[in-house]
């Protein structure tokens, strides 16, 4: 239902879209990313409502954006790529209702 697509490998300093469409979810309150590095636990990257008030984690403040594209589908623009960027990029969405939809992930991979 949440289907992911965008990543791979990027050389640092370097730019990436990553674009997540939700089919058959209604009602969707907000939309976002989630990402896992390897070792650690998932976390939080960016979100967006269903008015478009943002909210990202403080480590990606001003290199990563994420819009909302056509209704029910979100993009996450990154840009000035680092190393510790590199991680699972999970499309995540919860609906008025309190459902939460996970996406398969997408490897966003960070070297050079």
């Amino acid at each position: 239902q949440l289907q992911a697509s965008g990543g791979g490998l990027v050389q640092p300093g370097g730019s990436l879209r990553l674009s997540c469409a939700a089919a058959s979810i209604f009602s969707i309150r907000v939309m976002g990313w989630y990402r896992q590095a390897p070792g650690k636990q998932r976390e939080l990257v960016a979100t967006i409502t269903s008015v478009d008030s943002t909210n990202y984690a403080d480590s990606v403040k001003g290199r990563f954006t994420i819009s909302r594209d056509v209704k029910n589908t979100v993009g996450l623009q990154i840009r000035s790529l680092k190393p510790e960027d590199t991680a699972v990029y999970y499309c995540y969405a919860r609906e008025w209702g309190g459902t939460d939809y996970w996406g398969k992930g997408t490897l966003v991979t960070v070297s050079s």
